[in-house]
């Protein structure tokens, strides 16, 4: 069930035979984990990428004060990780912890790069995700720094609409920066 998952997902920028997808598959590992659980925390080693089977992550960096930012709410068919810690093997500067029940296939770095050696395919799959991931992050960047709070919270209701009646609201604010209250407002 996982890997017909992650075989669609694929296929959705390169077609690879069963063979391909058999030594892809191989380099992956099928992990559980409950809902409030930590995947990721800040100063350990971060060495897996992770591919959402089921459930949501919530990637967050927390400052020297105490206040937690929001960086993504990832759900099925997406990515997460801890991209510089995952890279460099530095210590990760981010938390993630699952707002839902989540299952995930993992890759090691290690892994990845040895997949990437072995299929120019998983290669470009990877680079268009790259690509694909920094592209909604400059958005979203773009968006926290020149729209208001009514133009972020329909753009992201718009953009996505499933997650909305998944995630406390809370949590929504939080990734809008904005407070529950403005939230509130904006929701009416």
């Amino acid at each position: 069930m996982e890997l017909d998952f992650l075989r669609t997902h694929i296929h959705q920028i390169v077609c690879l035979t069963d063979e391909e997808f058999d030594h892809a598959a191989s380099f992956f590992t099928k992990r559980k984990y409950k809902k409030h659980q930590y995947i990721i925390q800040a100063g350990d080693v971060a060495s897996q990428e992770h591919f959402v089977v089921k459930g949501i992550v919530k990637s967050s960096y927390t400052d020297h004060e105490g206040k937690e930012y929001i960086l993504q709410l990832a759900m099925e068919e997406w990515w997460f990780s801890d991209p510089n810690a995952f890279n460099t093997g530095m210590p990760a500067t981010l938390n993630v912890d699952c707002i839902e029940d989540t299952e995930t296939l993992s890759i090691s770095f290690e892994n990845k790069e040895k997949l990437c050696a072995s299929s120019r395919k998983m290669e470009y799959f990877f680079r268009k995700k790259y690509t694909t991931g920094n592209m909604a992050l400059q958005k979203r960047v773009l968006a926290l720094l020149s729209n208001n709070a009514g133009e972020r919270y329909k753009q992201w209701r718009n953009q996505y609409p499933s997650l909305q009646k998944r995630i406390p609201k809370t949590l929504i604010a939080s990734y809008l920066g904005v407070t529950r209250e403005t939230l509130s407002r904006l929701s009416l």
